[in-house]
């Protein structure tokens, strides 16, 4: 099973609460996208993604990997495209959360274990995941929510193109309301979402928190 989006979040957590070199550096950088408007993220990317002179079209070509795509065009690379930037725009918010939640890990308990014999990866299972577990539920539910409702992004980066392959919900109701003029059908949209995010979010939830007791 491939590395899930959470659980690289919860690495770079884990690496930016050592004690390393420019540490100081590595945070900073690391919330540098929760500085930034929506607006202005979903035009960076867009120029780094162009399709002629974009820094990643230029970079693949320089590395000889193809000759660059149009990325946000293509039918299948521009959700994928999208999700990319997401993650980095939610990069602060998730990372920031686990962050404060490891530095409330008891130093003692994480010591006791190592003298125990624990390792690395042992520790993390019985001392430090059990103490950031409700700060990563939080965190995860709450991204779900964002992601969910993202709109802004979306819409500088694509506004729901290619042939509709990132029109997400949020983005959906703003075109039948503001560009079709159908108000009321957008704001049925907006109750039935708010009632299936809440069902999803509590089956989620529910899930995780079952699976974390057994």
């Amino acid at each position: 099973m491939g590395v899930t989006v959470p659980q690289f979040l919860l690495g770079l957590a884990l690496l930016l609460s050592q004690d390393l070199r420019m540490r100081w550096l590595a945070r900073t950088l690391a919330i540098v996208p929760w500085a930034m408007p929506e607006v202005v993220v979903g035009i960076m990317w867009r120029l780094v993604y162009h399709s002629d002179a974009g820094i990643l079209n230029e970079t693949l070509r320089d590395l000889r990997l193809g000759d660059g795509s149009d990325w946000l065009a293509g039918l299948s690379s521009a959700l994928p495209a999208v999700i990319v930037v997401g993650v980095w725009a939610g990069l602060p918010q998730v990372t920031v959360a686990l962050l404060a939640g490891l530095q409330n890990v008891p130093r003692e308990l994480r010591e006791a274990a190592a003298v125990d014999g624990a390792g690395a990866w042992r520790r993390f299972r019985t001392v430090t995941w059990p103490a950031i577990r409700p700060v990563a539920l939080t965190i995860s539910a709450l991204s779900f929510i964002w992601n969910l409702n993202s709109f802004a992004l979306v819409y500088v980066l694509t506004s729901g193109g290619p042939g509709g392959r990132t029109r997400l919900p949020m983005l959906f109701a703003y075109e039948e309301a503001f560009r079709y003029g159908q108000f009321g059908y957008a704001a049925a949209m907006g109750c039935v979402l708010v009632a299936a995010v809440s069902v999803l979010l509590a089956v989620y939830l529910v899930g995780r928190l079952r699976g974390a007791d057994q």
